[in-house]
């Protein structure tokens, strides 16, 4: 939690969501008309995440039950985004699409300093319960996709192939299945925990 206490961090997560939201537009655009599954992939997850500070947002100052459900429903959900990220990357395989490198590597870049600028705003909640950790996770993952879009896109430049973008694709699925994996985990055994005491 930040220094400034419960306000303070809710203020973060305003200014997350309202990032994530204006990413998740940008990207979509950008990726329907680079044909780039990366970046559709990543604009999802910007999606899901200026859901996911929604939500924390919502259960913020509630009781540690309400906020450890409120991670697994993240959790899941992030889980179902990675595997619909597998799936549409096959697709795209079998597609054989080349996507257009300049505009991966520029969206990517401005996806990058969005995703870090939220990171380093929200580290202070990195080890707190499940459903402030689902937010740094997300926010780190992010920043760790968007760098891996960039690194596609110069793939595709050089190779004038479409892999490196598919490829992308099956490590931003994978950073979001190991996430909601650690997210259920803890907000579980949090819940376990809760159930667990003599007033429960």
């Amino acid at each position: 939690m930040p220094r400034g206490g419960q306000a303070d961090y809710r203020r973060i997560l305003r200014l997350a969501l309202v990032v994530n939201a204006l990413m998740f537009a940008i990207e979509m655009v950008a990726s329907i008309e680079a044909q780039s599954m990366a970046l559709r992939a990543d604009a999802l997850d910007f999606l899901a995440d200026a859901a996911n500070y929604g939500v924390s947002l919502w259960v913020l100052g509630k009781a540690l039950e309400w906020r450890s459900r409120a991670a697994i429903v993240k959790g899941l959900s992030l889980g179902a985004m990675g595997l619909w990220v597998l799936g549409s990357t096959a697709w795209n395989a079998l597609a054989g699409t080349v996507p257009d490198a300049p505009v991966m590597s520029l969206v990517g870049l401005l996806a990058l300093a969005a995703n870090i600028s939220v990171a380093a705003l929200l580290f202070a909640g990195r080890r707190g319960d499940a459903n402030m950790r689902s937010v740094w996770l997300c926010s780190r993952n992010d920043a760790l996709a968007n760098i891996s879009v960039m690194v596609a896109a110069a793939g595709v430049w050089n190779l004038g192939e479409g892999w490196p973008d598919l490829l992308v694709g099956t490590v931003i699925a994978c950073l979001a299945l190991g996430a909601a994996w650690s997210i259920l985990r803890q907000a579980t055994a949090e819940l376990r925990a809760y159930h667990a005491t003599p007033a429960h």
